[in-house]
């Protein structure tokens, strides 16, 4: 019955949407091929599965104490799936260094090898999921404040190594899967209080980063991601947007964007047609900021949405990729995984439904107010209908349903966690 009413509403806003000059059935296959890249560090609040001792550190916060976390490798994977489950189209897998498969044994950052992840790439294959991955260097007796910009020779050259493994790995993952992996660097290097070594601390970054880079590798992709500050060390960031932008751009890398690392003021959408001129692609680590980079579910927030309508009316679509960046600890995570990637997919639809090239050619030709009516026309449009539809076809959960499966999961799985 459900379906019927699905189908119904969604001819009524293919119709809406015809008139606007939009083919629903063309977007619909356009959505179709929009891969989230799923972040593992939901599941688990960041704490991933080395043999260590202490809470967390380098700038890296998880609030929150909900029951259910997954505690081990096995209950990740199974809570990563059941997300999956609820979320419709397909989409690829984000694993931080510190997620190895490490079966008890003590392996130190810069020992890391392709060795520890072939569980995974094993896993991601009978799961028919992508891979991605990120360097890890934070929460390690030797992160401190300074990591790849420490005037410390041997701190350094301990970061430099997990670096270059960590690029080994991606490169071996995306060898094995057949497309490449995208491998994300971000290092939370700053100071606390005023400092005057600016310079040398940002030289340092640079010589560490050419080093990492020098070493040619045809399945990964290499992003760096800058920052406005790191929770400890909130006067000076080494790796500032400027730094990343500048290097992205000279030395041909991707530059990442995450929502959550600008001051409140700047609009993170408005940086996509800025930088798009100068460097080849851009990675995107979506969050949501409350007052800081607090990493909240996404959800249909205005910069979320402007985000996704500047990618689209850029014409970015297949230059952007597109991965997630919250860890809310306190609610049920896998209803987190959900809403943020279904609101995530919804900002992209809403995009994709925009009848863009007419708005544009009104704009040039100086018709100001058609371009704002058309514009708050759309956001009265039957697009969730649409969306409706997106799910049945995937058969995933339409609306609110999902609710009731996470309910059954926690009934089932989860609160037999201690």
């Amino acid at each position: 019955m459900k379906e019927e009413l699905v189908k119904k509403a969604y001819e009524v806003a293919k119709s809406r949407y015809a008139e606007m000059g939009v083919d629903t059935e063309a977007v619909l296959k356009q959505l179709q091929e929009f891969h989230l890249s799923l972040h593992c560090w939901q599941a688990d609040d960041v704490h991933g599965f080395e043999v260590r001792a202490g809470a967390m550190s380098g700038g890296i916060q998880s609030t929150g104490d909900f029951p259910g976390a997954a505690r081990n490798i096995d209950e990740l994977r199974m809570d990563i799936l059941k997300a999956k489950s609820l979320i419709p189209g397909s989409h690829r897998l984000n694993l931080h260094e510190i997620y190895g498969d490490f079966k008890g044994k003590v392996v130190d950052r810069d020992e890391v090898t392709v060795e520890y992840f072939q569980s995974w790439i094993d896993w991601a294959k009978e799961n028919q999921t992508l891979l991605d991955f990120n360097s890890s260097s934070f929460s390690h007796p030797k992160s401190g404040s300074l990591s790849l910009a420490n005037p410390d020779e041997g701190i350094r050259r301990f970061w430099i190594e997990h670096t270059k493994r960590c690029r080994d790995i991606a490169n071996a993952m995306g060898e094995a899967q057949g497309d490449p992996c995208i491998m994300n660097l971000w290092v939370h290097d700053g100071c606390k209080d005023v400092s005057v070594n600016h310079a040398l601390y940002r030289n340092l970054l640079k010589q560490s980063l050419d080093e990492i880079f020098e070493k040619e590798q045809p399945m990964m992709k290499d992003c760096i991601e800058g920052k406005v500050f790191g929770i400890g060390l909130e006067s000076f960031t080494v790796g500032s947007h400027d730094f990343y932008t500048a290097y992205a751009a000279k030395y041909d890398k991707i530059l990442t964007i995450d929502t959550g690392h600008y001051h409140p003021t700047e609009m993170p959408g408005d940086k996509v047609s800025a930088v798009l001129p100068f460097v080849k692609e851009l990675m995107l680590h979506v969050s949501r900021p409350v007052r800081w980079d607090s990493d909240h579910v996404t959800i249909m927030d205005d910069p979320t949405q402007d985000l996704f309508f500047e990618i689209v009316r850029a014409d970015a679509l297949d230059r952007v990729h597109y991965g997630l960046d919250f860890f809310d600890g306190s609610i049920n995570r896998i209803g987190a995984y959900v809403i943020g990637s279904r609101s995530a997919q919804k900002c992209m639809l809403r995009a994709l439904l925009e009848p863009r090239e007419a708005i544009s050619k009104l704009e040039l030709a100086g018709e100001g107010y058609k371009v704002l009516a058309l514009i708050e026309e759309q956001k009265a449009m039957p697009w969730q209908a649409v969306y409706d539809e997106f799910c049945v076809r995937n058969n995933v959960p339409v609306g609110a349903d999902f609710i009731k499966e996470i309910d059954q999961y926690v009934a089932d799985v989860t609160s037999k966690r201690n």
